[in-house]
């Protein structure tokens, strides 16, 4: 390898270096089964790219039906995602389901966070298979101190964060 090509591989790796900070990591929903619920393809500050392919394990029945449940579960994973911190947890949703999806259909799921109020989070979900919207949705979220199944959720003015929503 001769001294040219050392200073170009110094100089990418200064780059890659300098634009470190810029990049953002999943901090949520680490063990997810990504089969179930798709996978990450872009994600940013408030803003997260999911595909999610459809399995067998899907099927709501012997004509190629996916049962809506994983629909909601891709997009409350997106939703999840692009608040990406780790005490992220959904306390409503208000959805729609606009068109069916079929065994072998790619549904891509794009999420981005549209309000933030303290520690509470809208996120607005779009899911589609080719150009045909599939579904919407606005997921509501809350961070928490804490993880929720270690809340103290009956004491009163101790961990109220969920029920302020």
């Amino acid at each position: 390898m001769n001294e040219e090509n050392e200073i170009e591989d110094s100089e990418l790796d200064l780059e890659e270096y300098e634009n470190a900070e810029d990049r953002v990591f999943l901090q949520t929903h680490e063990r997810i089964n990504q089969d179930l619920n798709g996978e990450i393809l872009k994600l940013e500050r408030g803003y997260v790219e999911l595909r999610l392919v459809t399995t067998p394990d899907m099927l709501a029945d012997d004509v190629g039906l996916i049962h809506g449940g994983f629909i909601f579960s891709a997009a409350d994973y997106a939703a999840m995602a692009a608040v990406n911190e780790k005490n992220v947890v959904l306390v409503g949703s208000d959805c729609q389901f606009l068109s069916p999806v079929k065994f072998h259909d790619e549904v891509n799921i794009v999420a981005r966070v549209r309000h933030k109020e303290g520690k509470k989070r809208n996120v607005h979900v779009e899911a589609f298979v080719l150009d045909i919207k599939v579904f919407e949705g606005e997921f509501k979220t809350v961070i928490t101190e804490r993880h929720v199944l270690k809340l103290k959720l009956d004491e009163s003015n101790t961990d109220s964060e969920i029920k302020e929503y």
